[in-house]
């Protein structure tokens, strides 16, 4: 089981009401939001393995260097010079580091890479693993990496951190059209404006998924542009990915995951209990984890 652990934590923080706070007052809600939800995870799925994976570098430079508008806009304005910051709540940033330190003391790794984010860290452990992977987000990205015959799922949260809707290639193909490779295209070509991505001007979803039906992939689309008689586009069709053949030809090292990462030696085994149970013990004086916590040990123990 992969964590896509800031997209979870996003969640956490934003469903979870901020008057869940420390002894002190400090709001500790991410923090409980994310220990809950992932002792439902183990509870539900028992994974034999876990790994938190985290954004190193949440808009790596050879990605902004293909397309500049790649995440341009969650850039903290009073940023001048050095590595871009992301816009974060304020009061979300100091719980991070908690999420850390808790996800330490318990035993469950935390794996990021230099220069990459928690996708291609995702994408990575998911070609290296040799048996059936469970994907963890609330990033639609992800579901690139989705493949039937090699047991890989994508869980998705949906209502908040509440239900998980489990998107197999049936489900995939059933709400996009498209297979797990086929969605990393559909979605360079649809654009996301949460990436800012500009995707094709006029060809949406549905629009995007008949072109890669009709053409198999994304190579076929220009290839069929440049056969005689210029291939089965409208007018407009053809005006539009013409004009975009510069994006398109970038986009997919953009849009598509890594999946040869150089990470660090980790240890992914489910500990059964805390690795450091005194550090936990005075994160959870600290903190005031409470019941999250409880549940979540109670849940690696099983």
């Amino acid at each position: 089981m992969l964590l896509d652990t800031a997209s979870l934590y996003f969640r956490a923080y934003f469903g979870v009401p901020e008057s869940v706070r420390a002894p002190d007052g400090t709001p500790v809600n991410a923090v409980r939001g994310l220990l809950d939800f992932i002792a439902r995870l183990v509870q539900d799925h028992r994974p034999d393995e876990l790994v938190a994976c985290l954004d190193e570098d949440w808009r790596p430079a050879w990605r902004v260097e293909l397309i500049p508008s790649y995440k341009a806009h969650r850039v903290a304005e009073e940023v001048a010079g050095g590595a871009d910051t992301e816009v974060v709540p304020d009061t979300l940033t100091p719980q991070v580091a908690v999420i850390d330190d808790v996800l330490d003391a318990l035993g469950i790794a935390r794996l990021g890479a230099p220069g990459y984010e928690a996708d291609d860290v995702i994408g990575t452990l998911t070609d290296r693993a040799a048996g059936p992977v469970d994907i963890v987000t609330g990033d639609r990205d992800l579901f690139q990496l989705i493949d039937d015959a090699r047991g890989v799922r994508v869980l998705y949260p949906v209502k908040g951190m509440a239900t998980l809707a489990a998107f197999d290639e049936a489900a995939l193909r059933e709400k996009y059209g498209v297979d797990g490779p086929g969605y990393a295209d559909l979605a360079l070509l649809r654009g996301d404006p949460s990436d800012g991505l500009p995707g094709v001007p006029g060809i949406g979803e549905k629009t995007a998924a008949r072109l890669l039906d009709r053409h198999g992939d994304l190579a076929g689309i220009p290839a069929a542009l440049d056969a005689p008689g210029g291939g089965p586009f409208t007018p407009a069709q053809r005006k539009r990915l013409t004009e975009a053949r510069p994006y398109l030809a970038v986009a997919p090292r953009v849009v598509r995951v890594a999946r040869d990462v150089p990470l660090p030696d980790h240890d992914a085994t489910l500990p059964a209990g805390p690795r450091a149970a005194e550090a936990l013990d005075a994160l959870n004086a600290r903190w005031g984890l409470g019941g999250p916590l409880t549940r979540l040990l109670t849940a690696l123990r099983r």
